[in-house]
């Protein structure tokens, strides 16, 4: 007969957070609404732009025309051709793409997380069993895979949109290849956003709106570089550079996530 508790191996622990996370995120309102803005977004994107492409607005007091310009092709709500990029251009084209979902799931994290601390899950969950170590590795894991499925939900209101639209669905230069390995590019490099987003928001804890502005802010200050690291013509080298960035930041900012939660209060 076995007596004592029973010991729970790093390996058992961790199923079983993954278990509990997966389960918690899958039965909560809140990934089925992210998912679906995502969806819905690039479809009344190219569906209104396309609508009100060549429509001329005039300033009453300068008198100045501004030319409301469309997607001119499908794929560029998706990227752009590596050496196209403007960082200078703020037009709708550049700016409203699937990179704004770097920022969405940065909400996503935040609400997910603050939640834990909120309702005393986290303190209760950490004063059973489950090590903290364990909490940053399955809810990077969780919120990565989330935020991968967001990426997809995007792409598939791509295909919708563009062909309510009636855009072009030419690939040019980039080709089948470049599309695919651009998506791969954009999945991995979601790792990056999720460890920043974790990090800031188990600082914030049940701080919902100072998770969010942190999250936003750092978010922003890599936003640029998106576009030069997952071009629409993306080959394996931006896929490797990618997977092994989200892998570092993963790591590194799970330690410094770890580092936050042994050494701060749990309310």
């Amino acid at each position: 007969m076995k007596t004592g508790f029973e010991h729970y191996s790093f390996e058992k622990r961790l199923k079983s957070m993954l278990k509990v996370d997966f389960r918690r995120m899958f039965t909560m309102p809140l990934f089925y609404i992210m998912a679906g803005i995502c969806f819905v977004i690039p479809i009344l994107l190219l569906v209104m732009t396309t609508m009100l492409d060549g429509s001329v607005t005039v300033d009453p007091q300068t008198g100045a025309e501004t030319v409301m310009e469309g997607f001119e092709n499908a794929w560029q709500i998706i990227g752009t051709i590596s050496g196209e990029f403007d960082p200078m251009s703020m037009d709708m084209t550049t700016m409203c793409n699937i990179n704004l979902l770097y920022f969405a799931v940065a909400v996503l994290v935040g609400l997910f997380v603050s939640e834990d601390f909120k309702s005393g899950y986290a303190k209760n969950l950490f004063t059973v069993r489950a090590k903290k170590t364990d909490y940053v590795i399955s809810k990077t894991f969780v919120c990565f895979i989330c935020g991968a499925l967001m990426i997809l939900a995007f792409f598939i209101g791509t295909m919708i949109g563009g062909a309510v639209a009636g855009l072009s669905f030419d690939m040019g230069t980039a080709g089948t290849a470049g599309i695919v390995m651009c998506m791969l590019s954009k999945i991995f490099l979601m790792a990056v956003f999720v460890g920043i987003d974790l990090a800031v928001s188990v600082a914030a804890k049940q701080r919902v709106w100072l998770s969010l502005v942190g999250s936003l802010f750092a978010g922003m200050l890599l936003f640029m570089m998106i576009p030069a690291i997952t071009p629409l013509d993306s080959t394996i080298v931006n896929v490797i550079l990618c997977l092994a960035g989200g892998a570092l930041f993963s790591a590194g900012l799970g330690a410094v996530s770890n580092v936050i939660l042994k050494k701060t209060s749990l309310v």
